[in-house]
């Protein structure tokens, strides 16, 4: 067994069909290729954080992933599927999925409480008590349980973030897509969703996170995907990563950050 392999096979759930797999994906927009040939998994239970620069495609694959993004080449599988190709079957797969945008995307015109019990209502087809039974839970888990009646304007951006993914997990996703979820914050709120995500992984819930937050990649995550020019440079555990990285580019994006461990 190489060493390569051994490591793989050292992941969380190694051993399981991967809740998500990317097969030599391919994406161009026009001639200009945002992702050439990249394949990676995302096991059961894994904080898989993507970094480098802007630009390098890792928010781009992130968004093939529920087919925000459709691809021109590879595959994608999802539980050991390949991502479907008609509407209704894609929007299916897409319940199975949570996802967490730079900027918010809550309803302006609808309460805390409306924002998050409305996918459980039109799409799961849950009661009206289900639905805000669970929505009062998980805003009790994500520190927001006195904001129930509050419209997005009247919170931080922080506390909209939180909301966003309270409204991800009430329709009880297999796994949580994260789009740089602090870019849009406040260096004093970032803290507060950094916070909630690291509950997520400690309780075993399967992550993709697109982030510029090393040290959250580097304590929370179970693997690093680094990104350079739509490729993989590097991927491995965190310790490799950012304590011992053998790419160059790697070395060279960390020590742009100013990153020191």
């Amino acid at each position: 067994m190489t060493a390569v392999t051994a490591e793989l096979q050292n992941r969380k759930n190694a051993n399981q069909t991967p809740v998500v797999e990317y097969r030599q994906i391919r994406k161009l927009y026009g001639e200009f290729v945002a992702i050439g040939s990249v394949s990676a998994r995302v096991n059961k239970g894994e904080v898989v954080c993507l970094i480098g620069p802007s630009g390098s495609g890792k928010s781009t694959l992130l968004r093939t992933t529920n087919a925000l993004e459709t691809i021109n080449g590879g595959e994608l599988h999802f539980d050991g599927k390949p991502l479907p190709s008609s509407k209704p079957e894609i929007r299916k797969v897409r319940q199975r999925m949570g996802m967490v945008f730079q900027n918010f995307e809550l309803f302006p015109h609808k309460t805390v409480l409306e924002n998050i019990t409305v996918g459980p209502l039109t799409v799961l087809k849950v009661t009206e008590q289900e639905a805000r039974r669970r929505a009062i839970a998980l805003l009790e888990k994500v520190g927001l349980s006195d904001k129930v009646e509050k419209y997005p304007a009247n919170l931080s951006g922080g506390q909209q973030q939180r909301v966003a993914i309270a409204r991800a997990l009430a329709m009880e996703p297999e796994v949580m897509l994260f789009d740089e979820p602090t870019s849009a914050l406040d260096p004093e709120t970032i803290g507060e969703v950094l916070n909630v995500m690291k509950r997520l992984a400690e309780e075993g819930m399967t992550m993709i996170v697109v982030t510029h937050e090393m040290t959250f990649a580097r304590r929370v995550a179970d693997w690093v995907i680094v990104f350079d020019r739509g490729s993989i440079v590097e991927q491995g555990p965190p310790a490799q990563i950012f304590d011992n990285p053998q790419a160059e580019r790697t070395r060279d994006f960390l020590s742009h950050l100013g990153w020191d461990g």
